[in-house]
């Protein structure tokens, strides 16, 4: 909070999301209401989970035209997955998955990638130096560093061929990673837990799906 020369209090807050909360509480609230109150006293209950891409073109719950409580979002830098690794770190990604897994029980993982991804283009061209001296975005991209140390030698491929590339190897390199928990791997041969594929492009608003057979990319027929 800071203060005008007269004294005043100034809010901070930003003024863009008060607008957006404003229209929230005279139109999507009074239509959902209930809904809120159900989520509230039932909890969450959502069948699919989605790992995204924190980039603010790529949200998942607007492509998916979803409601409350309907589908569990864990957005982190490129979408990454990390392997398995119970070595008393911090591990957010994992926290988020072991939560969603074990404790809601969800029945489907997509793993959602997307075009012109600042973090894939990170991980094809390194910086030559690192943001801050944590280097946090350098070293969770090094996840990818083997996988994009092969497709940045692709001359015959343009920039643009390359970041989708890897944006899409990246994507099923998050479903092997999955498979690393040992909680998602039973559930999966269960079948009571389904790993999926996409990649969205943000240009032209089309959804591909991996199919997890080949691992090849499609758009999805619509018309069913």
């Amino acid at each position: 909070m800071s203060t005008t020369e007269q004294g005043e209090p100034v809010s901070t807050f930003p003024i863009r999301l008060l607008e957006g909360y404003r229209s929230f509480v005279t139109d999507a609230l009074p239509r959902q209401q209930q809904r809120f109150r159900d989520l509230a006293e039932a909890g969450q209950k959502p069948e699919t989970m989605i790992v995204a891409c924190c980039d603010s073109r790529a949200a998942p719950e607007v492509i998916f035209d979803t409601i409350p409580g309907e589908v569990f979002v864990l957005r982190n830098v490129a979408n990454l997955v990390p392997p398995y690794e119970p070595d008393g770190a911090y591990h957010s990604t994992s926290a988020a998955l072991e939560f969603a897994v074990q404790a809601l029980k969800v029945k489907n993982i997509v793993v959602m990638g997307h075009a012109r991804c600042g973090g894939i283009g990170a991980a094809l061209a390194p910086a030559e130096k690192p943001l801050s001296p944590g280097d946090f975005i350098g070293k969770w991209m090094s996840l990818l560093r083997p996988a994009a140390e092969k497709v940045a030698a692709y001359e015959s491929m343009t920039a643009s061929e390359r970041n989708t590339a890897l944006e899409r190897i990246s994507i099923r390199h998050s479903i092997d990673n999955l498979r690393s928990f040992p909680c998602v791997q039973i559930l999966e041969s269960k079948g009571r837990l389904a790993l999926h594929g996409a990649w969205f492009d943000i240009a032209t608003g089309e959804l591909w799906i991996m199919d997890p057979s080949t691992g090849d990319f499609a758009r999805p027929d619509l018309s069913a």
